[in-house]
């Protein structure tokens, strides 16, 4: 996911030639009345053991690179780009990286009561605040949010309005797992968490690449069969629709950033071979074409440039 993923590389490659233990470096993005959002980069690998750790408040956290695997009491999951992870109130969880190192996540945390108080506005009962999942797949609902949250990220966090990402965030994850009532009912072995892992890996770095069902499968030693369901018993979506999720959210920030591109270079570049089946996938994902996206983000930014202006005045 260019700079995003570019920078985890970085931090882990110093990590190597220090020959350090892994860590965690936490950046605050934003902070309001009741929330707060954090840029967490993480280069914990195989060698490092997981810990426990507890969630002081509601958390939801957009993977954004790498993957690692989350345990709670609600269960565990593999966490790979584009997915969720949940975390509820003084929750006791563990993140650990026995197949491969490091992730970076783009993570928002909720008073109690603030998390509460949107559930109820948006028409949610107070029992479905907390959640009985501990993540969320890669879904259609949270394409654009994670594009929004990956640009601030990763050029300049005061150009995206982050109180709005953050209510937006809660009511699209309160809504989707409101609608999930089908969920992987059989834990995945260890062996099958490592090759979905690695395959997940090698579709983010290389969204553009003429993946297929059959070379995907080939890649893990499987059966078209078996990886088929191995993949979305582990991820929560099947193969096709992790690589769709990826080269969108490739292209909405190239779009985004690079305003001179032409939409369908970008197309191109980021593994669709037609353009007009680019416009239909994007404006089904992010509920506009890839230009109106364009104009909308340039205009989130003018606007949050307004209003750093008139706090310094």
């Amino acid at each position: 996911m260019g700079k995003i993923a570019v920078d985890l590389e970085a931090a882990l490659a110093r990590r190597d030639m220090l020959g350090a233990r892994g860590g965690t470096q936490m950046r605050a993005l934003a902070t309001g009345d009741g929330w707060g959002a954090m840029d967490v980069l993480c280069t914990f690998g195989p060698r490092d053991r997981p810990f426990e750790e507890r969630h002081s408040g509601v958390c939801i956290a957009m993977v954004v690179a790498g993957a690692f695997g989350y345990r709670s009491s609600q269960g565990r999951e593999l966490l790979t780009p584009g997915s969720l992870l949940l975390g509820n109130t003084g929750e006791c969880f563990e993140c650990g990286h026995r197949h491969a190192p490091g992730d970076r996540c783009v993570s928002f945390h909720y008073h109690p009561a603030y998390f509460e108080q949107l559930a109820a506005d948006a028409g949610y009962p107070r029992a479905s605040v907390a959640f009985r999942h501990a993540s969320m797949p890669p879904l259609r609902a949270f394409s654009p949010l994670i594009a929004r949250a990956c640009a601030g990220a990763a050029n300049d966090a005061s150009r995206v309005a982050w109180d709005e990402l953050a209510v937006d965030l809660a009511e699209a994850t309160l809504r989707t797992a409101q609608a999930d009532a089908k969920r992987r009912a059989v834990e995945a072995s260890a062996s099958a968490w490592s090759r979905v892992a690695q395959i997940a890996r090698l579709i983010d770095e290389t969204p553009d690449a003429a993946h297929t069902l059959a070379s995907l499968a080939q890649q893990c030693g499987l059966s078209d069969f078996y990886f088929l369901r191995t993949f979305e018993r582990v991820t929560g979506v099947t193969p096709h629709q992790y690589l769709l999720r990826a080269r969108l959210r490739h292209a909405a920030l190239r779009v985004a950033d690079d305003p001179e591109a032409k939409i369908v270079d970008i197309a191109l570049d980021c593994g669709f071979n037609d353009v007009s089946n680019f416009n239909h996938a994007f404006r089904a994902d992010f509920g506009m074409s890839p230009r109106a996206w364009r104009l909308r983000r340039g205009a989130s930014a003018h606007a949050a440039d307004g209003r750093d202006e008139v706090r310094k005045a």
